[in-house]
């Protein structure tokens, strides 16, 4: 209230059509102050009334917010203020006060009377062009604001598509009506001096037109010229507003880079709009027109095309030096303005504003509704910008830089690509740095693609700097940005520093990524921050908080892998679109893809929302497909490249390989591949082929002489570099590049032993004999404890588990580079290794508890349920298997069935059980055949095991029995009770007939399902797991438990007495530089190329895309046969003119002819064709 004025008429002017009774301005003459003074002739020397001069202004009495009673809840903010308030405050209130969201786009809707019926096409212009189209870029609408005409239709549109739209939407449209206070209706309700919070409107909720506001709008601005019931008060400050509008910047307190578009859009009108068109012209106000709408609408459109061919004339007058419209110009717009609008009177005038109007139309862009759809109205929108740009633009800027930021800003690149990057311009890099970040930062991928196909070089624009305020840009609703803060705070905790709270550095983004990824590869963005050599956190977070208060030299540095960075960066935000271009961009695909994978299934797990999740899901899946495709191409063009690619080290990656990294993302359907199974296949051979059979394999166990002969086949040993010698140096001590040249008997023995599958081979048969002297001693050689045991046998198994115990600790904590912590929590999360580790604890119990005469039978009875764990590791063991293999997973899938079944079977045996215990025996205080008869007995029952004796007790009962609750508390049997007992058949039918027949059938049909619903994925799964075991024995010592003790002291004294560094922990690891790189990465560029080249062909070929393009054939043709009656009207217009011309001549030649002025000295000449001529002008005519 303290900004805004209202304004009162105080002086009355007589209205002449009123008799006296009326002011000028509306109102009644008690309603006013003063009357305007008259003459001695009573006649009044005030005859028009201004509201500057004949009005007051008082503090504003109507403002807050509005409730549309009977409407939704939804409140709007209104204001009643003076028609000559500064625009900057009301804007400055608009944004500060009301909290609306700052515009991209204002457009402003001018049309006629508001009782006027609107057109059915344009009501769908105003739907499906303006609304639609704003919707996407956030737009204000600026409107009158009532229930009537253009305003209704607007405020509709605006209601149905905020309906449609996703809750999640940034682009609002904001619909702002600007109406006359005077012209409302029951605009009493909203007077309160001291604000109303909100104020009840009652309106006319009916389907006719009337004065009263609008409950689809968002804010309401109620302009007071001190007018009652008149229209147009609002126009000056509606203008004014634009004009200020159209000079602030985009984005929030306008920290955009180009200023607010605002495009006027005429509907009908009448001629009091060409005042208000022609000045907004001279300010360069760009005006759209929809012609055939009525009124001045098409006056304007029809003047323009019919004046497009003809330009105006400027002829000298006689006497003057200046120069006007030719009088022929004068003629034909007089004779349009009378077509239109026959009624007028001050003809002259109006065609003086109309040729103004015609001086400026550059500016405005005709649309025509019935001929163009409502898609073509966004086309005509951002033309219409385009044009005002170039007049607007300054020296000193590139001269479509602004048309560039406007596309953007819009996102539409098919108008870039058209009119911007049609090759006719030059782009320099500096002209599309701040696109390209505003692309960005709004995902718009198809500009990104632009950019860097027309001169933006990635490498310059990429800084560390510049990504990190891309991560600063993150929407604070998404997961990634909750991360972020996260660790900064931990980071601002554990230093103690409050710098850079305005966003996450690098360090930041590196834990995040180090969260998600874990070990599979090493931290990213050390190498700028210098925290290579830094292994404690503590230190690292104190030295980036000391690098953060400096000067930040490493922000200026360019990023040294950008595509990979960007594609985080995208993975993160789950940026669908921007994230796969990125990674079309980014080198080694397949790794990246799998990458990516990793990422968004990591973040799936911590996301909350469910429609989020799957969003994540589904993009993580199409990362495992393109990973799987492109390496299907690979495989195809080469084979043993394909098995390079799978273990080459890579640099951009943290130094992880695509085998490891497609590991930690699940990607099953990656692993299935027959190019990454035949590399596993060729590990787990080792030097031997592939084929060889199985019996070969043991009877050269057994009989190590037969490793020279022929029996066994060997691969000849290839290049070195190649993946498969590096596979082979399993137990070596040096790289494969520098293994020395060693006499045949000794390569060939390496060759049999270090295989992974001779390996696995001896720990089968180990681990049977294993099993076997297990069963031994249980069985037969279990010796009392000490003295007198434990037996020789007993002894040895326990120091089999002792030397199976030291090799669990050796996988655990000697093998790899991970911390302790973490390498425990990656051990626990394995199944198999949760089964050993319940074997070997069940195993130290028993075996402390037999040491003991107390605990003895205790020791045994755990020892013996010990060998149930240790039993079922063989199901772990035999998984390799190819056919055990997937039965295995399907048994695993079904245990889950099980429990459901267990579940539903368990509240059945409750429920039978007491019931049935309770009927039979009355009283029965053992706890222990309480358990017996309410458990155990009815799950007998299922397996036909029914003491009918004892349940009818018609039956005899040979047991002794008796009803002293004496003898029974002392534990004799009690007798059966007589009462109900038909009660407890039918229980027992009722109970026989579930679980017999409803609860085991429905047990098979759940096997059944998950039967089915596995068999399919279950190789696929097999093929997975198969990857693990094949690292594991691939990394184990040739010699199997108890044996197994002599490598472990055999390593213990190269590690750690002859300090010889280990490779076990480069398997399956291939370090490739120089030029070996660069040929891998660009054969795997080129296949990543052609992959996506047949996949476009794929795209354009389907039926969808062939439609699509059908479609813009169609619309193309339409265009033409526009066009082509357009040219037919001008060929008929040119067709009357020859016709004048040829009359005129004609009479000139006649007159001559027959005057002696002049004496021809041949005949006149004659028209060859003339019927030729003739026919085809009648016959286009007839057309």
């Amino acid at each position: 209230s303290n900004i805004s004025n209202l304004d009162v008429c105080t002086t009355f002017v007589e209205d002449s059509f009123s008799n006296g009774r009326l002011c000028q301005c509306g109102g009644t003459r008690d309603t006013h102050e003063s009357v305007a003074l008259g003459d001695y002739f009573s006649t009044a020397i005030v005859s028009h009334w201004d509201s500057s001069q004949h009005s007051s202004e008082y503090p504003t009495d109507a403002f807050g917010e509005l409730e549309f009673a009977g409407a939704s809840k939804r409140h709007s903010k209104f204001l009643r203020l003076s028609w000559d308030t500064p625009p900057s405050i009301v804007y400055t209130l608009m944004m500060a006060h009301w909290g609306l969201p700052p515009p991209n786009l204002v457009v402003s809707v001018v049309s006629g009377e508001g009782r006027a019926k609107v057109k059915t096409w344009v009501r769908e212009v105003l739907r499906q062009g303006l609304v639609k189209a704003s919707q996407s870029t956030g737009a204000w609408i600026l409107t009158g604001g009532l229930r009537e005409g253009v305003g209704r239709c607007v405020g509709e549109a605006v209601r149905d598509h905020a309906t449609a739209a996703s809750s999640v939407s940034l682009n609002k449209v904001v619909a702002l009506g600007i109406a006359p206070w005077g012209l409302v209706h029951n605009r009493q309700q909203l007077v309160n001096p001291q604000g109303s919070f909100p104020a009840r409107y009652y309106f006319q909720n009916t389907s006719r037109d009337s004065c009263c506001l609008d409950n689809n709008y968002q804010a309401f601005l109620l302009v007071d010229d001190g007018s009652v019931g008149r229209r147009g008060g609002e126009a000056s400050f509606r203008a004014r507003l634009e004009d200020y509008i159209s000079h602030q910047r985009t984005g929030i307190w306008g920290s955009g880079s180009i200023d607010i578009p605002v495009l006027c859009m005429l509907i009908s009108g009448e001629t009091t709009m060409l005042e208000r068109l022609d000045l907004s012209l001279r300010n360069s106000m760009p005006w759209l027109v929809l012609a055939g709408s009525g009124g001045v609408a098409d006056l304007v459109s029809d003047v323009l095309e019919s004046l497009s061919s003809a330009p105006p004339v400027l002829s000298s007058t006689e006497g003057e030096g200046e120069a006007g419209p030719s009088v022929d110009l004068k003629d034909r717009v007089a004779e349009r303005v009378r077509k239109h609008f026959p009624s007028e009177t001050e003809i002259d005038k109006l065609v003086e504003r109309v040729l103004s109007i015609y001086l400026n139309r550059d500016l405005i862009t005709v649309y025509h509704g019935e001929q163009e759809g409502p898609d073509d109205f966004d086309t005509r929108r951002c033309c219409a910008f385009f044009t005002m740009l170039k007049q607007r633009v300054s020296s000193e800027a590139s001269p479509y830089t602004e048309e560039l930021k406007l596309a953007v800003t819009w996102n539409r690149v098919d108008i870039a690509k058209s009119e911007l990057f049609n090759g006719d311009i030059h782009w320099r890099y500096q002209d599309l740095e701040d696109s390209m970040t505003d692309a960005l930062v709004n995902d718009k991928p198809q500009f990104v693609r632009l950019f860097t196909e027309n001169g933006l070089n990635i490498l310059d624009y990429l800084t560390y700097g510049r990504l990190e305020s891309l991560y600063r840009s993150v929407a604070d609703s998404s997961l990634a940005y909750v991360l972020l803060q996260r660790r900064l705070g931990e980071r601002q905790g554990m230093t103690g520093s409050q710098a850079m709270l305005m966003g996450p550095p690098s360090a930041d983004v590196s834990r995040v990524l180090e969260d998600l990824m874990g070990d599979v590869c090493q931290p990213f963005y050390h190498s700028p921050l210098e925290l290579e050599n830094i292994s404690s956190q503590r230190k690292a977070l104190r030295r980036v908080s000391k690098l953060l208060r400096g000067d930040c030299v490493y922000q200026d540095r360019r990023c040294l892998f950008p595509w990979a960075s960007l594609f985080v960066w995208a993975v993160l935000q789950n940026r669908k679109d921007m994230a796969v271009f990125f990674w079309e961009m980014a080198g080694e695909s397949v790794l990246s893809a799998l990458s990516g994978c990793k990422i968004l299934r990591e973040l799936s797990k911590l996301e909350s929302e469910t429609e989020t999740k799957l969003a994540m899901k589904e993009l993580a899946q199409r990362f495992e497909n393109l990973a799987h495709d492109v390496f299907s191409k690979c495989y195809q063009s080469s084979e043993s490249r394909s098995f390079t690619l799978l273990i080459r080290k890579s640099p951009v990656w943290g130094g992880t390989t695509c085998l490891k990294m497609g590991m930690a993302a699940d990607a099953r359907l990656f692993f299935s591949h027959d190019g990454v199974q035949s590399l596993l296949s060729q590990i787990w051979w080792g030097d031997m082929k592939r084929s060889t059979e199985v019996w070969k394999l043991l009877l050269t166990f057994f009989c190590p002489v037969l490793m020279y002969t022929q029996l066994i086949s060997f691969r000849e040993l290839e290049e070195p570099g190649k993946p498969d010698e590096v596979a082979q140096g399993r137990d070596n001590d040096s790289t494969p590049d520098t293994l020395p040249k060693r006499p045949f008997v000794v390569s060939r023995w390496r060759q049999f032993w270090f295989a992974p599958v001779t390996s696995f081979l001896g720990n089968v048969l180990m681990y049977f004999l294993f099993l076997l002297l297990f069963a031994y001693v249980l069985l037969v050689d279990f010796k009392p404890p000490p003295p007198r045991g434990p037996a020789f046998a007993e002894c040895v198994l326990y120091f089999w588990v002792f030397t199976i115990v030291c090799e669990e600790i050796r996988e655990t904590f000697l093998v790899g580079s991970m911390m302790w912590r973490q390498r425990m929590r990656k051990y626990i999360q394995d199944v198999w290794n949760k089964c050993d580790l319940t074997a070997i604890i069940l195993f130290i119990i028993g075996l402390t508890c037999r040491m003991f005469q107390w605990s003895y039978e205790f020791g045994r009875a755990v020892l013996c349920v010990d060998y149930m764990v240790f039993t079922l590791h063989l199901i772990h063991i035999f998984a390799i298997h190819k056919q055990l293999g997937p039965k295995i997973i399907i048994v695993g899938k079904m245990m889950k069935d099980i429990f459901f079944f267990l579940f539903f079977l368990g509240v059945w045996l409750m429920a039978y059980g007491v019931a049935n215990q309770a009927l039979l025996y009355s009283y029965d205080p053992r706890p222990a055949w309480i358990f017996r008869r309410v458990f155990y007995r009815p799950y007998l029952h299922i397996f036909g095991q029914v003491p009918v004796e004892e349940i009818d007790v018609r039956k005899e009962w040979d047991t002794e029995c008796t009803d002293n609750v004496t003898l029974i508390e002392g534990g004799a049997e009690p007798c059966r009770s007589h009462y109900a007992n038909w009660l407890v058949i039918v229980l027992l039918v009722i109970y026989l007939l579930v679980t017999n027949i409803l609860l085991i059938n429905l047990l098979i049909a759940m096997f059944s399902y998950t039967f089915s619903k596995v068999q399919g994925q279950s190789d696929t799964y097999w093929k997975f797991q198969r990857y693990n075991l094949i690292v594991e024995y691939h990394s184990r010592p040739s010699l199997a438990p108890p044996f197994i003790i002599l490598s472990h002291v055999h390593l213990f004294i190269k590690r750690y007495i002859r300090k010889v560094p280990s490779v076990k922990i480069l398997h399956f690891v291939l370090e490739l530089t120089g030029k070996a790189a660069n040929r891998l990465m660009t054969w795997e560029a080129i296949q990543k190329e052609n992959f996506l080249t047949a996949q476009s062909k794929i795209q354009r070929g389907s039926d969808s895309e062939r439609l699509k393009r059908m479609s813009v054939k169609v619309d193309s043709v339409l265009k033409q046969m526009a066009e082509t009656r357009d040219h037919d009207r001008r060929l008929r217009a040119l067709e009357s003119e020859l016709e004048y011309c040829s009359s005129a001549l004609s009479w000139i030649m006649e007159a001559l002819s027959q005057s002696n002025m002049v004496k021809p000295t041949r005949p006149p000449p004659t028209l060859r064709g003339t019927s030729q001529y003739t026919v085809h002008t009648e016959s286009i005519q007839t057309s």
